[in-house]
């Protein structure tokens, strides 16, 4: 795919599997060393380690770190990890998210355990907060082209699963508005980013039972790729601040994803 990005280094948060995998392996593609977190380590399919070794054979450097989001002291050690090896930061992608077990698809907020609020709020909102003020420092030793893009969801604008989750995601497009701005005399980009429907390992295995077709979904890499031409983006700075779509960044930029497809635009858009 190119080496845009060789030298530059990139922490992906979540990224055992999932959106946060794609994106990983899709900056491994330009040549970055991407530090890939989780919680699932070893020979697992989808474990941390695995994806380090699918940004190797992409033609980054994957490094895994074992890190329980919701744990800010692990959240500290990383980024201790990241100035120790690296002493910069040039990309970090805040995508880690908890599902609630079972997941919060329908019902009324009463239906639902408070903790599922934890599960989507606190590590889909809180989790990114902390991650960014930690990488802070980081990005602005490595100067002035820097990027903090959120992976968010048009839940953020219109209702999608159930109440908090979609409070998380407006309150993710929020904190992404006000970071840009707090950022912008450092020369560091902030956006939110927006995934259509996307056919994660996760939404794979609910659609038989949920009865939906995936046939027209954005893929993992698909979506990583378009976050990958995101952040080298030679007008980033003018977008930041602002939700950019996966599939108008993948038509401005011909970004295809593995099956030779651009990005399908999402329905409810």
């Amino acid at each position: 795919m190119g080496s845009q990005l060789a030298g530059k280094i990139a922490v992906v948060t979540g990224s055992s599997r999932g959106i946060g995998r794609g994106t990983a392996i899709a900056l491994g593609e330009m040549g970055a060393t991407v530090y890939i977190t989780g919680r699932t380590t070893g020979s697992d399919p989808l474990s941390i380690d695995t994806t380090a070794a699918m940004v190797n054979d992409a033609g980054g450097h994957g490094i895994a770190v074992q890190v329980d989001h919701g744990n800010d002291s692990e959240i500290a050690a990383l980024f201790a990890q990241v100035q120790a090896e690296s002493g910069k930061l040039n990309i970090l992608v805040n995508n880690v998210y908890k599902i609630p077990d079972p997941p919060a698809w329908g019902g009324g907020f009463w239906d639902h355990p408070i903790s599922i609020w934890d599960d989507q709020v606190g590590i889909g909102l809180r989790a990114h907060y902390v991650a960014s003020w930690h990488a802070a420092p980081l990005l602005f030793a490595a100067g002035s082209g820097g990027s903090i893009i959120n992976v968010s969801s048009p839940g953020g604008t219109s209702y999608h699963f159930s109440s908090s989750y979609g409070a998380g995601k407006a309150g993710l497009n929020r904190l992404s508005a006000d970071m840009a701005i707090e950022l912008n005399p450092k020369g560091i980009a902030c956006c939110s980013v927006y995934p259509g429907s996307v056919a994660t390992e996760f939404i794979q295995k609910w659609a038989g039972e949920r009865g939906t077709d995936l046939s027209t979904s954005q893929t993992t890499l698909g979506v990583g790729r378009a976050i990958a031409a995101l952040v080298i983006a030679p007008n980033l700075m003018e977008r930041s601040g602002s939700i950019q779509w996966v599939e108008d960044i993948s038509e401005e930029f011909d970004v295809r994803d593995e099956n030779g497809n651009r990005a399908v635009k999402y329905a409810g858009r």
